[in-house]
């Protein structure tokens, strides 16, 4: 077979790839992860590079425009190598920053503002380790030497059926006599019983350190914490490498069904989670062998990616998941690289589409403990949906999309470097102000920035209640484009690089379509119609509410009043909204940290109730009342008032 060189500029990487090879087969070989969002099927149009030397043949997609066309752009999906190419990809296509590593330090969220603090739970980490100093046998003292450590062990604290595993007996008698009967146990819990997991030499007691984990769709973020203390002493976020592959789970489950599938898409959320464990370990001048568990949290999908389980059924009715509740297992059975025996604990989930990721935000939430009722939202693909309180919990969940995480939308873009965040639109000539992460130049819009932007222009009068454009609008920033009618954020000329930090922005104007307000409308009708049909279900209305937590990265830099404007939250006292933040990776971390909170976590899982929405036909009229700003309804949005 033919080989072809290619090589992506401005990585300078190269690689030899079969002729009639894709473009995005050949990044993937060589370690550059580009977006593709539908998973190589030329659907998203997010794998967009440049042809700088060579020609490929490219197959025809309405995703390419002509100026782009002009410029050589082309979907690496679908472009076929036929010789040795150079190959530019440019910043929009990357999947997250320039290179795919662990690119950010992020702050944890403790604060009793944001939900349960650490202090609520007692403190009985997942995996402990104990120094014990064992009496010598003598004549008046033959019981054996496991006997012998299991008695020390009963004498310092209460502890459940004690077990250990073979390797450990067969080290035990000479290490305990080499050792001068002075011994580190490190003790974890597995079910209903205790397990000798470690037996160490001397006192090592003070090196026990464990990873939380959130395994998002689209993120891996993780916390390197001292069990002994339960201080956090790392926290660090990635891209999860399996987006290349699809943007929401179910395109990953149809990937898993293909030969060697579900092995590559296990690979690459186990690849991420690694690369955080060594960046932290390293930092903190750590070995492997000290990190003795991890927990980690994540969507049904996710979490079957992660351990190798089949996820086929969960997209298939009657929508049931191989496994809900997943007992402790060995780190390394999971392909987690930490020390050898190490444990893994997997919070529980409750369906196939509402998972351990949104047991543990209510457990960091702390909804289940109080008597008032609260909703929790956790905005993103599914946009899950919980309410309840102590007594009882329901849980929905709904498609939106993936238009406010980037997708589906011209010029959206995850919430990294460069994204717009913040928007105000001028009444009297429609200039544009904006704000972008890291005040980077312009490379696309963020969640944020969309719902800014939707609500910007309803009070400006740009669009209508429907979303669409007024052509009353006298500015040269409306205008009929490419595919249809749009309004320019930022030109292209306007957007100046940053020379002292070789930055620049992107290429072409920055707009937003009517196409994509459609895909905004129907992410924002999704999410409000599941909220509106649960509270409906249980014979409740959102007047009820004492608190409604807001839940995810997405959330935490959410604008409340013009997510009220647009119809996406309900028109409730703004005091009654409160960011938890990263929910999943909080209630991870509550539940590595103490075996109260890892009951809490179970308990929370059982008694949930999921409402499937997809068979209500009530959920249709719901939502096709939301598709429209804020809503038909306009006396459930009373406080907002526009043009």
């Amino acid at each position: 077979m033919q080989k072809c060189k290619v090589t992506f500029i401005p990585d300078k990487v190269s690689v030899e790839v079969n002729k009639g090879e894709t473009l995005l087969a050949a990044a993937i070989e060589a370690g550059i992860y580009i977006n593709s969002s539908c998973g190589g099927d030329g659907v998203c149009g997010r794998c967009k590079v440049i042809i700088r030397e060579g020609t490929v043949q490219s197959q025809p997609t309405e995703k390419i425009s002509h100026s782009e066309k002009q410029a050589q752009y082309v979907l690496a999906c679908l472009s076929n190598v036929s010789e040795d190419v150079v190959v530019e990809i440019p910043p929009e296509s990357r999947i997250g920053q320039e290179h795919l590593g662990v690119y950010v330090q992020i702050e944890e969220t403790t604060s009793k503002d944001s939900g349960v603090s650490d202090e609520v739970f007692s403190h009985a980490p997942l995996m402990t380790k104990l120094f014990v100093k064992l009496p010598a046998p003598d004549h008046a003292d033959r019981i054996s030497d496991l006997e012998r450590l299991y008695r020390e062990l009963r004498k310092s604290r209460s502890m459940p059926i004690l077990w250990t595993g073979l390797a450990n007996m067969r080290r035990l008698g000479k290490l305990l006599r080499s050792s001068n009967w002075e011994l580190t146990v490190t003790l974890g819990k597995r079910d209903e019983t205790t397990e000798v997991v470690l037996i160490e030499p001397s006192d090592t007691s003070k090196k026990n350190f464990g990873f939380a984990f959130d395994i998002g769709t689209t993120t891996l973020v993780g916390q390197l914490i001292d069990l002994t203390t339960g201080k956090v002493l790392c926290s660090k976020i990635t891209y999860n490498k399996q987006a290349t592959f699809g943007a929401d789970i179910i395109s990953r489950i149809i990937y898993a069904q293909a030969e060697d599938g579900l092995e590559t898409l296990h690979e690459a959320v186990a690849n991420g989670i690694n690369m955080i464990i060594k960046e932290c370990v390293n930092e903190h001048g750590l070995t492997l062998n000290d990190i003795t568990c991890c927990v980690c949290a994540g969507n049904t999908t996710m979490m079957h990616l992660l351990l190798r389980i089949d996820p086929t059924f969960i997209r298939r009715e009657p929508y049931v998941p191989t496994v809900n509740f997943v007992h402790e297992l060995r780190a390394a059975e999971a392909g987690i690289q930490i020390n050898p025996r190490g444990l893994l604990a997997c919070v529980s989930g409750v369906s196939s589409y509402v998972g351990g990721d949104i047991v543990a935000g209510v457990l960091a939430s702390g909804m289940n403990t109080g008597d008032d009722l609260s909703l929790l939202i956790d905005i993103g693909t599914n946009g899950e949906i919980v309410l309840g309180n102590k007594d009882w919990l329901v849980c929905a969940a709904a498609s939106a999309g993936p238009a406010f995480e980037g997708s589906g939308v011209i010029c959206g873009m995850r919430a990294v470097k460069g994204a717009i965040q913040r928007v105000e639109i001028s009444p009297k000539d429609y200039s544009v102000k904006y704000e972008t992460i890291e005040d980077a130049p312009a490379r696309g819009i963020c969640g944020s920035g969309y719902i800014d932007i939707l609500a910007e222009m309803l009070k400006k009068g740009v669009i209508d209640k429907s979303g669409k454009f007024n052509v009353d609008a006298r500015t040269d920033r409306l205008r009929e484009g490419e595919w249809g009618k749009e309004f320019v954020l930022v030109f292209a000329s306007d957007n100046k690089p940053n020379k002292k930090k070789h930055e620049k922005g992107s290429d072409f104007d920055i707009v937003i379509t009517e196409a994509d307000i459609e895909n905004l409308k129907r992410a924002k009708g999704a999410i409000f119609a599941a909220a509106s049909l649960l509270i409906r279900h249980m014979g409740l209305d959102f007047s009820d509410l004492k608190n409604v937590f807001i839940a995810g990265g997405f959330g935490t830099s959410l604008n409340i009043e013009k997510s009220v404007m647009i119809g996406l939250l309900p028109d409730l006292a703004r005091e009654k909204f409160r960011f938890i933040g990263n929910g999943s990776l909080n209630g991870a971390r509550h539940v590595l940290l103490s075996d109260q909170a890892y009951e809490s976590s179970q308990e929370i899982a059982r008694k949930m109730t999921y409402v499937e929405l997809s068979i209500d036909p009530r959920y249709m009229d719901e939502y096709m009342a939301g598709l429209f700003f804020p809503h038909t309804e306009l006396d459930r949005f009373p406080s907002v008032k526009f043009g």
